[in-house]
């Protein structure tokens, strides 16, 4: 066998029981064990022309891998790609939006193929809308001392350091609006990882009846959820697309009964709007019904909320008494505005109040990613795009988990040339400042009190926004959209 046939270990033969076919790219033998007499595993069976007998074909389930002809259908009834049962909390789009409501046209030309003075009405349009907006958000960088270690340690790289910082600030948000405490449960949506219920969980240290719902849509490696171990502290990881999730049918929650906690570090775009419905909509309105109560019995809930108030004018909040919820609170890290999608987005009625429908959405939020992705190539950058870059793939590796989401959009060379860099950036936020305005309208709408910030420095993250709400009964946040 040739010298290039040679393993890391410098043996020119496959181990015992082991596939005989050399992997050129990675410059080893296939590590598959292999049949009784036989040389070469299933996949590389075809490398052996005493073997090629049988035809293997392309799995229809999964192209990725292939199986022999005679076999397809007893492999069908195993193969790891085949469709699971659905569990109860998996309702097909409960959190979808109206299908008839879809009204992009099939073909919208890219931004890039638009002219000039199509442009120009589609952005006089954006500034009209966005008339009376308050495009300055207050800052609400905040910190925890449950992360005070973990951001101190010197073996920290620049992405460790970026994400434990995004997490300290969301967790001491999460504190500020007196949502970290016993008794609730708190769904992650997006969880990747679950590296922000693991933190709140740190920070609650021993409260009682903490529980922890994860959300992802996706296979996850390196999963923390394994690393809670405590009493008092239950982890649930659901694998389910947030557009058909219903949390009524969670066994946890229908049986607990806790307030839930809606919490996402940079929710992608539409999982936005998904997580809104299923919390607000799905979740607390159905709760809601399922626990109405006779009138006689709501005109003294009426009066003892009168009380309620009364008690925190005068600030005697400490015998509050504490009044129960679906919902207790919402904290969610935005994120990738150009991923919405106008039949999803909760704000459709905002839009269609200021006169615009869903064409203008599309370009919109298209346009929403001149913000942070379109300026990348200037002139003053150029030196630092490689690193520049790899800091957004390392961001994207955990800020968009909720299925992968990549910053992509129409590039620098592709913008129109009669805007300038900084004019591009100011539209672009602007985009972002209207699509997030129409969640805000939704939230009030829907009994809560709701809010944007900025919660981290832009050198961390460039998706520096966190929307927060509180039920209108609830204390307000201390930040106003």
């Amino acid at each position: 066998m040739a010298a290039s046939a040679l393993t890391p270990h410098g043996t020119a033969f496959p181990e015992e029981g082991r596939c005989g076919y050399f992997v050129e790219k990675k410059k080893r033998f296939c590590r598959m064990v292999v049949a009784a007499g036989k040389r070469f595993c299933g996949e590389h069976a075809g490398a052996s022309e005493e073997e090629n007998a049988r035809k293997r074909i392309l799995c229809p389930l999964d192209p990725k891998h292939t199986v022999y002809e005679d076999q397809l259908a007893k492999h069908l009834k195993k193969c790891n790609s085949r469709e699971k049962p659905k569990p109860d909390f998996f309702i097909q789009d409960i959190n979808a939006g109206l299908k008839d409501e879809t009204e992009i046209p099939d073909q919208l030309v890219p931004i890039s193929s638009l002219s000039e003075e199509q442009l120009e009405n589609l952005i006089k349009k954006l500034r009209k809308a966005s008339e009376g907006l308050n495009c300055t958000l207050k800052d609400q960088i905040m910190s925890h001392p449950a992360l005070h270690d973990a951001l101190n340690d010197p073996k920290n790289g620049d992405s460790a350091a970026k994400h434990l910082k995004q997490q300290a600030s969301i967790l001491g948000n999460i504190e500020n609006l007196k949502l970290l405490g016993p008794r609730r449960c708190f769904v992650e949506f997006g969880a990747g990882k679950g590296k922000l219920s693991h933190w709140v969980d740190i920070a609650l240290k021993d409260a009682e009846k903490v529980h922890f719902i994860l959300v992802e849509k996706v296979t996850t490696r390196f999963k923390v959820d394994g690393k809670h171990r405590k009493k008092n502290s239950v982890f649930e990881r659901l694998q389910i697309d947030i557009q058909h999730l219903c949390l009524n049918k969670i066994p946890l929650l229908s049986k607990e009964k806790l307030p839930v906690v809606g919490i996402g570090k940079h929710l992608c775009g539409v999982a936005t709007d998904l997580a809104l419905r299923c919390l607000v909509e799905t979740y607390a309105a159905s709760c809601e019904e399922r626990n109405e109560e006779p009138l006689a019995k709501r005109i003294k809930n009426d009066k003892t909320e009168k009380e309620i108030n009364t008690l925190a004018k005068e600030g005697n909040e400490k015998n509050i008494p504490e009044k129960w919820t679906p919902v207790a609170g919402i904290v969610i890290a935005l994120c990738c505005h150009h991923r919405c999608d106008w039949r999803h987005y909760v704000g459709k009625e905002y839009f269609r109040a200021l006169g615009l429908g869903a064409v203008d959405f599309h370009y919109f939020q298209r346009m929403s990613s001149w913000a942070t992705c379109g300026m990348r190539k200037t002139t003053l950058e150029a030196s630092n795009i490689s690193t520049k870059r790899r800091d957004e793939q390392i961001d994207g590796s955990e800020e968009h988990d909720d299925g992968g989401y990549r910053i992509t959009d129409d590039s620098a060379e592709s913008l129109p040339g009669f805007l300038t860099v900084e004019e591009k950036k100011k539209i672009g936020h602007l985009c972002k400042l209207l699509i997030d305005q129409g969640r805000i309208k939704y939230l009030q709408q829907k009994g809560f009190s709701p809010a944007l910030q900025y919660y981290i420095e832009p050198l961390v993250s460039l998706e520096n926004v966190l929307l927060t709400a509180l039920p209108n009964h609830s204390s307000p946040p201390e930040t106003s959209a």
